[in-house]
């Protein structure tokens, strides 16, 4: 799945003008809040079916062995690459 960046809008702006920003989801997501708070996204349909795709080839954590876990658990990701839904 390739990584695109997100362009942001709120819902009015989607109401107002959907042709435009379905024309950028076929591009990038479109990242949507209401009242200054992220809600969906508008992804292209190969988008969508490409996350779907990823999400039946994960693996679940039951069929990892004890090694694996503990080496999950050990994991430490950097500062720079650490995921936060603070925006």
């Amino acid at each position: 799945m390739e990584n695109f960046m997100s362009s942001t809008a709120s819902s009015s702006e989607v109401q107002k003008d959907f042709g435009a920003y379905h024309d950028k989801a076929l591009n990038e997501p479109v990242r949507v809040t209401k009242h200054g708070q992220e809600t969906v996204y508008i992804v292209s349909a190969k988008t969508f079916h490409e996350m779907k795709q990823a999400q039946r080839d994960a693996i679940a954590s039951g069929d990892l062995s004890e090694s694996e876990l503990a080496l999950i658990e050990a994991a430490e990701v950097p500062p720079p690459h650490r995921y936060s839904l603070d925006t």
